[in-house]
């Protein structure tokens, strides 16, 4: 039969499928003749940034996934992590930054959506979810639009799917203004002996569609996260999938119990580019061919052509190899609930992808080349170029006091509570910790002493100033995170967020980066098992400010131990754990020399990896031993940040003790890494001092005391509990009230 090509296929078409002239001679050369105009919309949605990893592949390999507790690595829906007793924890973090600045609400809850069937795909019930999120300048005319409205959209789906959120970032810059960033994290518990997988097996097997009909919504859409944003980014509005977060739930709970009858053999989630995505990927990794006929699949409009159902990205949409004996079981389930079931095709063994609609073949494609050996570059790096040092005699002095308030009023440190009092963060009730501390934690449910926690964290400014630096610490910082509540550190999953790729010192920021992140990973026993990879988010070309965001996954044993931020108690000592000799020193890219001088200079503090896993295996130590009462992390805005926020959690005041001839701005704002805050009971604490912390050779020094209800800093101004609660609150509310 002669394939059907309607549609002229111009130079000017495949640039607009974004194309470049060298691919689509390599498509040329692949298939022998001319592609159909659904053809070249499958090969653009296959090969296209955000589907093929092209650019980044090569680096990506280079990342540690594997350890003794790795079940699943990348390369499926979603990583997977043995916590004992024949449970799991399958998680995975993605962007969804070029639909949330388009259109808000949609954008971002389709985000959510699309992470928690990642999760689900897997076999996993959703217990957690997470987001990292980063606007432009608050004085800039879309930020408080933007953040409206993903805000609502990821409280809209999240909340009506029944998943609670735990944790997440917001902060702002500049550098955000034509490119926010949604990065949405979802985590889901499972049986280690019941996973399932995205690889068909078998041939002349049923392949059959499930969930919710297929409408125009997100057609392109995978394409055009692969491309930088211009001026006529409103043009691009169709491209936004639409979410229906009930049609989800009942999706979830059909694949669940479907998934129990044995009927599968494997199910994946239709993402980014849809139905041509799911099948491809399921028969390429399978080595198997697809046969699709498109007349089967349930649609929403009338007339949608080949090339529209191919490229739609329409939520609640699962593909599935199924068991052929299971098929009128499997169709009641899903009827049951409310939902499309349909059987669309089936598996072949010739290696090809093939498509027919109203009675014609619209594609005939070699499956392999189209999957998993698209095409795969080696783009030309450069190195970032070093930051000068930054002489910190040329720093002048401001007050403490005045200094802190200044910083917990400020968009980027102040209270997140607007944001996440939005978002359900108890459904299920097994949320442990909310939103506010150093990581978000819930019970495994059904076991009597296991939690997991959960944390999210990148230093954009670091990543910038020296990207290796800043990928190491935004794994150390998420490692400290999980440790500071108790939680034995697991695995990782990534969400690497850059600008165009072929501009040599973009790729050098994302190659750096990735090493970085890499050789933190090695040292902290902490493997990628996932995550997603966003280029091109830039407009005009200007690109974002360089963001790996680390999501990542800790168990506690034993619950009972956990601890938090807050000061547990009156007349208890504070410990600076992990502190360098003199405390603090470092205020290069600080957020104190950024918003009180208004100087981005000078590297970011280094990471010693050693250092970092020494101290960080110590404080979960004092933790387990029940030494410790309150742990708290030090990360922006360094000492005198993470005191405040103790004394805020707990409305308890603490004072620190005078500095002699110590300058206080870098003891007290400096942002030196790998340290802890605890709490000690007074009678313990010469055991401390004199055993425990010397045993082990890390400097611990007694830095204060908790009491009263001020915050006393040395020799600076007291500050009222009250005061602090009362700046850190404000600016988030008046910001979006329009007050600000």
């Amino acid at each position: 039969m002669t394939i059907p090509n309607t549609v002229p296929i111009t130079p000017e078409l495949v640039a607009a499928h974004g194309l470049k002239p060298d691919e689509y001679q390599r498509i040329l050369d692949l298939i022998g003749r001319e592609p159909t105009f659904t053809e070249l919309g499958i090969f653009s949605a296959m090969w296209n940034e955000h589907c093929s990893y092209k650019s980044s592949k090569k680096w990506l390999r280079t990342l540690p996934t594997s350890g003794p507790r790795v079940i699943q690595g990348p390369g499926e829906n979603a990583g997977v992590v043995d916590i004992g007793d024949g449970d799991c924890v399958v998680f995975k973090m993605e962007s969804h930054n070029h639909p949330s600045y388009i259109e808000p609400y949609q954008g971002a809850a389709t985000g959510v959506g699309g992470i928690l069937r990642d999760v689900f795909t897997m076999g996993a019930r959703p217990v957690a979810a997470m987001n990292a999120l980063r606007f432009g300048a608050p004085d800039h005319s879309k930020t408080r639009h933007l953040v409206a409205g993903v805000v609502a959209g990821i409280g809209g789906y999240g909340n009506s799917f029944g998943v609670p959120t735990v944790g997440g970032e917001v902060e702002f810059d500049a550098r955000y203004n034509g490119n926010c960033l949604v990065n949405a994290f979802a985590a889901g518990l499972a049986k280690s002996d019941a996973i399932f997988y995205s690889r068909a097996e078998g041939v002349g097997l049923p392949v059959v569609y499930l969930g919710a009909k297929t409408g125009r919504d997100g057609v392109g859409g995978a394409t055009m996260a692969s491309a930088e944003f211009d001026d006529a980014i409103d043009e691009k509005r169709p491209t936004v999938q639409v979410g229906d977060p009930f049609t989800e739930k009942c999706l979830l709970e059909a694949c669940l119990e479907l998934m129990a009858s044995g009927a599968v053999i494997a199910i994946q989630d239709m993402g980014a580019a849809g139905l041509t995505c799911s099948a491809v990927e399921m028969g390429a990794k399978g080595d198997l061919g697809i046969e699709l006929d498109l007349d089967r699949v349930p649609v929403r409009e009338r007339l949608m052509s080949a090339y529209e159902m191919m490229l739609s990205e329409s939520q609640e949409r699962m593909l599935m190899v199924l068991r052929p004996e299971k098929e009128a079981e499997a169709e009641a389930i899903f009827r049951k609930w409310g939902l499309d079931f349909a059987i669309v095709g089936k598996t072949t063994d010739d290696l090809r992808f093939r498509v027919r609609h109203q009675g014609e073949e619209v594609a005939d494609l070699p499956i392999k080349e189209l999957g998993d050996q698209a095409p795969e570059y080696d783009r030309p790096w450069a190195k970032p170029a070093a930051p000068a040092p930054l002489d910190a005699a040329d720093i002048p002095e401001a007050d403490v006091a005045d200094s802190l308030l200044q910083l917990l009023a400020s968009p980027d440190l102040s209270s997140r509570r607007w944001v996440w009092e939005q978002y359900d963060t108890l459904i299920q009730g097994n949320s442990l910790q909310i939103p506010g501390g150093d990581a978000g934690v819930v019970r495994v449910e059904g076991h009597a002493t296991k939690a997991l926690a959960f944390s999210c964290d990148v230093t954009p400014r670091y990543c910038e100033a020296d990207p290796f630096e800043g990928g190491k610490q935004a794994v150390a910082e998420c490692w400290r995170n999980l440790t500071a509540v108790g939680a034995e550190p697991l695995a990782a999953t990534d969400n690497l967020n850059f600008g165009n790729p072929e501009r040599p010192e973009i790729m050098g920021q994302f190659v750096r980066a990735v090493q970085g992140i890499a050789e933190a990973c090695r040292a902290l026993d902490f493997p990628i098992v996932s995550g997603n990879v966003s280029l091109y988010n830039e407009t005009n070309g200007q690109a974002i400010l360089p963001t790996p965001t680390i999501g990542g996954v800790g168990l506690l044993r034993d619950r009972s131990l956990m601890r938090r931020a807050a000061f547990a108690a009156a007349d208890e000592a504070i410990v600076l754990v992990g502190a360098p000799a003199a405390w603090g020193t470092h205020l290069g890219q600080s957020i104190y020399l950024r918003d009180i001088h208004g100087r981005r200079d000078g590297p970011p503090p280094p990471v010693d990896l050693d250092h970092e896993r020494r101290v960080g295996d110590f404080v979960r130590e004092l933790i387990a031993e029940g030494a410790v009462t309150a742990v708290h992390d030090l990360s922006d805005g360094g000492l005198a940040v993470a005191l405040a926020e103790m004394a805020m959690a707990s409305g308890i005041g603490a004072t620190v003790n005078q500095l002699r001839d110590l300058s206080p701005m870098p003891v007290f704002f400096g942002e030196d890494q790998g340290r802890y805050l605890v709490t000690i009971p007074r009678d313990k604490i010469d055991w401390f001092l004199t055993e425990r912390a010397v045993d082990i050779g890390i400097f611990a020094p007694w830095i204060g005391n908790t009491g009263g209800s001020e915050l006393k800093l040395g020799g600076a101004r007291a500050i009222s509990v009250g005061e602090l609660k009362a700046a850190h609150e404000s600016w988030f509310p008046r910001f979006m009230d329009g007050a600000d």
